[in-house]
């Protein structure tokens, strides 16, 4: 097997919050695919850092009255904490505001310039008179310019969806200070993004091919057709690229532009740069040759690992940064879905937005929690569900019914009767079942099919089991005469123990080391999954490898998370300078006052899906024909976000606005009225429904 030389990163989580499950979804996904590839013998590198620059940042250090490197500095501790109590096992875990990170951004950025890629220009921006600062989109807030839904942040409306710049609110403020901003001059520099798009294009759809001879496409298929509505998306399949402001100004926490005093360059030019930076880091302190990784043309292959949400910038942004600085771009980009806990939003009045250090103080295993993402993930851009009694229910019968009780079932047998020695098994058919499917299970996990490698895993520990009850060792112990054939049944449960624990390493690592000690060996090897351990070989005294999960522990686990939540609230009767915030209502503010004139021009009906189905090009419309009774009609709606199997609606009843006039739909055609839906308080659009006995073309008023 030819050895790969591997870098993988995961997105660096922001230094001003704490590690939560969502977090842990992408970081435990990236560990268990480099612990598997090392447990296959590649050199693989796994980088990672805290993103630690920006407006937010400075600000939460100037609330605490403590300087910004010290804030990040013990953000960093914290979330370093959270990650290794998931046993997250980093290279290294650095900062973004490190000297190399300096270093390698400014040598970046002058490549760029140097390149014909960085322009200046004056801008106008909203400027807090109050706070002498210009406002990123995200400070400033006011009245949506579509939908009026008040309290919206400068770049999009979470109401209606809307977006705009933040010279578009209606009465805006500053969230800083709640001043009224001013429009002000200032020079920023940007990236002239569009002029990459024909190298974009290639590389977006482009392959790599590896050493080991595997085709690697650039990105999965959904990212592609995603990057497409940018890269070919406007007029006459044309870039909708726009270039890309890499500038902010004083007062601001990062890294000044070199030749440009009281210029520094946006978080997002920097952070990608901290992938760099850390393994820059590594290099210098292991002696590994970091240009090997980096330079133009290399042989290495490089990964990361992020959410769908950040995919714009390490899809094209970065890449194209690389390209044009003189650097190789990714061999991948890994991009999944978000984690939903019972199939809704993290909450945290419902005490489901759960942090990593309340799990792991709680005394919750934290393999429990990577066997169960596990068992959800793959290759995908899909949303995950923590189902919290499914969670339970599957680790309590996957690792402990299935898995651990292998050992337990055939570990004092061995030690009581044969002093702890095995017997040679190797023409065994069960172990040769069990080995058969190294290789399918190998490909499972390079594939980031973990799922389907958890669930032929389980299958063959089904295997197992059943041997146990069709050989029943506990019998074989009280017959005369049997103790060979006791000898022999235990052996290889035994040794289909080590396989299972071979193929479970990437995601229980922490059980894969105390197996490996109890079966008296210095670790275990992807290869060894082929062997059987030979004659005389001696294993040690088997202590438990897994508790249950038990419903009260899950319980207090969600309690907690709302007293956390509770205890930052102050107490009634508490002085304070400031007043707390009022929380802010999860539901659309009521629209302006309407007349009954007003209404009754509204001519709302039921109408019939005949069909429904995606856009192609658009990842926000469906398209459905709709049966009124007294005609057929197409109309878009923009809901595909919250239907993503559009044929489950064929046959339904909606209610549409049947009297609006038809508007086209840029390229996709022409909608003919509107469909009813309700925007629900976590941002879904549900669609209205009718009770049955209403037909078509039944007017709703």
């Amino acid at each position: 097997m030819t050895q790969r030389k591997i870098l993988v990163t995961s997105a660096l989580p922001y230094a001003n919050g704490s590690i939560h499950l969502g977090h842990m979804v992408e970081h435990i996904q990236t560990d268990i695919w480099v612990r598997f590839q090392k447990l296959r013998g590649h050199e693989c590198h796994y980088c990672c850092a805290d993103d630690t620059h920006g407006t937010p940042v400075m600000l939460a250090a100037q609330k605490q009255g403590i300087k910004p490197e010290d804030m990040i500095a013990k953000v960093r501790e914290e979330h370093l904490a959270d990650f290794t109590g998931f046993h997250i096992g980093y290279d290294n875990y650095y900062s973004t505001h490190s000297p190399e990170n300096k270093q390698l951004s400014e040598q970046i950025y002058l490549a760029l310039k140097a390149n014909g890629k960085i322009e200046s220009r004056v801008i106008e921006q909203l400027f807090d008179p109050e706070k002498n600062m210009f406002l990123p989109d995200r400070f400033v807030k006011g009245e949506c310019p579509k939908c009026h839904a008040k309290d919206q942040y400068g770049d999009n409306c979470e109401s209606c969806g809307t977006t705009y710049s933040p010279t578009e609110l209606i009465n805006p403020y500053s969230a800083v200070s709640g001043a009224t901003p001013v429009l002000k001059e200032s020079e920023h520099f940007f990236f002239k993004l569009g002029e990459c798009a024909d190298y974009l294009k290639e590389w977006t759809s482009g392959s790599t091919t590896l050493s080991d001879g595997r085709i690697q496409p650039h990105l999965q298929a959904e990212a592609l057709n995603k990057m497409n509505e940018w890269l070919g998306g406007g007029e006459n399949g044309e870039t909708t690229l726009s270039d890309w402001d890499i500038s902010r100004d004083a007062p601001y926490f990062g890294f000044e532009i070199p030749g440009a005093p009281g210029k520094y360059f946006y978080v997002w030019l920097d952070a990608p740069v901290g992938y760099m930076a850390s393994f820059k880091n590594l290099c210098d302190r292991t002696g590994l040759n970091y240009d090997e990784y980096f330079q133009a043309g290399s042989q290495t292959e490089m990964y990361h690992f992020i959410g769908k949400d950040i995919l714009y910038f390490h899809a094209l942004f970065w890449p194209a940064m690389l390209k044009f600085s003189g650097h190789r771009a990714p061999t991948g980009v890994f991009a999944h879905g978000f984690l939903t806990v019972d199939g809704q939003k993290m909450s945290k009045s419902r005490g489901t937005f759960i942090t990593a250090k309340s799990y792991l103080d709680g005394g919750l295993n934290p393999e429990w929690m990577r066997y169960y993402i596990a068992a959800k993930l793959n290759s995908k851009i899909e949303d995950i569900d923590l189902n919290l009694n499914d969670f339970i229910a599957r680790v309590n019968s996957d690792l402990v019914g299935k898995y651990v009780n292998i050992a337990a079932r055939a570990s004092g047998f061995i030690a009581k009767r044969f002093e702890g020695r095995l017997k040679d098994v190797s023409g065994s058919p069960l172990l040769q079942k069990l080995a058969a499917e190294r290789d399918s299970i190998a490909a499972d996990f390079e594939q980031r099919e973990y799922a389907k490698a958890l669930r032929e895993i389980m299958a063959l520990a089904d295997a197992v089991n059943e041997y146990v009850d069709a050989n029943k060792p506990w019998e074989l112990a009280k017959q005369e005469g049997q103790d060979a054939r006791l000898h022999e049944v235990c052996s290889e449960l035994i040794n289909a123990f080590k396989i299972l624990s071979i193929y479970l390493a990437p995601v229980l690592p922490k059980v894969a080391e105390r197996a490996a000690a109890f079966l008296n060996l210095d670790g275990l090897r992807w290869a060894d999954a082929a062997t059987v351990l030979p004659e005389g070989h001696t294993i040690n005294p088997y202590s438990h490898l897994m508790q249950r999960v038990e419903q009260k522990q899950v319980d207090d686990l969600i309690e907690a998370n709302k007293q956390s939540i509770q205890s930052t609230q102050p107490a009634s009767g508490t002085a304070s300078t400031e007043a707390a915030p009022a929380e802010k209502s999860p539901y659309t503010p009521v629209a302006e006052q309407a007349s009954f004139d007003d209404f009754m021009k509204i001519d709302m009906r039921v109408a019939k899906v005949l069909n429904c189905e995606a856009v192609e090009g658009s990842t926000k419309l469906l398209k459905f024909d709709l049966d009124f009774g007294f005609e057929q009609r197409i109309i878009f709606s923009g809901i595909a976000a919250s239907y993503p199997n559009p044929a489950e609606l064929n046959g339904r009843m909606v209610i549409a606005v049947a009297n609006f006039a038809p508007r086209k739909m840029a390229k996709f055609g022409v909608s003919e009225g509107m469909i009813l839906s309700a925007a629900t308080a976590d941002g879904k659009l549900k669609l209205l429904d009718v009770d049955a006995g209403a037909q078509p073309g039944d007017k709703v008023g």
